[in-house]
């Protein structure tokens, strides 16, 4: 008997063009998904609906309970992430705030990266106390410590970034798992900053993985949108329930762009990386320059880390400028080329001052806890040639 040749997994590159198969719409062979642009779909029968609506039929009744076009785009980032499925959201925050709907009830405990993403902390801060679930914050620069000493039999999940926002810490997702799984929580990682091109958290023993899709899985700032990928059982959760009755879905065209994006992303990934690695060592050894944050760089305090877990470090660095928060709007009002924009992962080079933009929801207190400095500026670096950026960055500054 022959035994059958193992199935050979091709190149990302090659995966993010084209998914799991090359067409994904067999009944009329487009090359691109069609935009089921309608809210309701029709019976054959009505003993046809009840059995769609029982789930003993494949088929769709509502938009806000399924859709080809948003199927199409959460079947390709379960291939692409190598989970089991997975559940689009209207936003980021929308998938954020509905993983932890779905596993937290009133009286559980979560563990979460401190600082993070400023409408993560506010969602943390403000509504989830209101809704009964603990939040308890563990710094980001020793972060395995600090979970170890906050676990308690109420905690059901550990909610990380890494590379952190906007701070650029890198948190050991492997033994991150291994520590929460002991004590029977779940670990969901927010991918946005790294995406699934640089970073497999599934791989690495993450329950559930988070984007805004709206970053480098679009690549244009054209779009907003959020996904999550997990076990089949959590996202059914999901989309039976907390998505169900939240509302909190994506448009079929908002996915559909996604779907577009994810067929460049390899080629823009891959200039995200390099360019990034150029600007931080650009950066590093400029005299206006206190401190450079990029994983990429052996300096950063977590680069044996992200050498271990990340294929490549994308394009998103921290920096510290000597003259603090007047430095920081000088610089902002000096670039040309550089867009002064808050969001990242877009085509062109993003740079913005967290303490008064991204993370201005933090006190000033909260802000000096976390490491967010008046002088912090994030950047996220473009696809443009390279040296256009640094010139940029060099002509801005001088006047820092």
């Amino acid at each position: 008997m022959k035994k059958k040749k193992p199935k050979m997994r091709r190149n990302i590159a090659t995966d993010v063009v084209h998914g799991k198969q090359i067409l994904t719409d067999l009944k009329t062979r487009a090359l691109s998904v069609p935009i089921y642009q309608s809210a309701v779909f029709t019976f054959e029968s009505a003993e046809a609906g009840a059995a769609i609506f029982a789930k003993e039929k494949k088929g769709y009744f509502y938009t806000r309970l399924g859709n080809p076009t948003i199927e199409a785009f959460e079947d390709k980032m379960v291939y692409l992430e190598g989970g089991e499925a997975a559940c689009a959201f209207a936003s980021g925050m929308a998938a954020i705030s509905g993983t932890v709907l779905s596993i937290c009830n009133s009286g559980d405990e979560i563990i979460a990266v401190y600082p993070i993403y400023g409408c993560s902390y506010s969602f943390m801060v403000d509504i989830l106390p209101r809704w009964g679930i603990k939040v308890i914050w563990a710094k980001s620069d020793n972060f395995l410590t600090n979970v170890r000493k906050s676990l308690t039999k109420k905690t059901k999940l550990i909610v990380i970034e890494t590379p952190v926002n906007p701070t650029i810490d890198i948190i050991d997702i492997k033994a991150t798992a291994e520590l929460v799984h002991k004590n029977k929580a779940l670990l969901a990682v927010d991918n946005t900053f790294a995406s699934f091109y640089n970073q497999k958290p599934l791989d690495l023993g993450a329950d559930i993985v988070m984007y805004s899709a709206t970053k480098y899985i679009s690549g244009h700032g054209d779009t907003v949108g959020g996904v999550v990928i997990g076990k089949q059982d959590f996202i059914n959760y999901v989309k039976d329930y907390t998505i169900r009755d939240l509302g909190a879905i994506i448009s079929p065209f908002n996915a559909w762009l996604l779907l577009r994006g994810l067929r460049t992303m390899a080629v823009r990934m891959e200039a995200h990386n390099r360019n990034g690695l150029e600007v931080a060592r650009f950066l590093e050894h400029h005299p206006k320059v206190s401190r450079v944050r990029y994983p990429g760089l052996t300096s950063h305090p977590q680069y044996q880390i992200a050498k271990k877990q990340m294929l490549n470090f994308s394009s998103m660095i921290a920096f510290e400028l000597r003259g603090g928060r007047e430095a920081g709007r000088k610089l902002m009002n000096s670039v040309k080329l550089c867009v002064c924009a808050v969001s990242l992962g877009d085509a062109a080079t993003l740079i913005e001052h967290p303490a008064s933009m991204t993370h201005s929801s933090y006190s000033k207190q909260a802000l000096k806890e976390s490491g967010i400095s008046e002088g912090l500026v994030r950047i996220s670096v473009g696809i443009e040639d390279v040296h256009d950026i640094i010139a940029d960055l060099e002509q801005a500054l001088k006047h820092c």
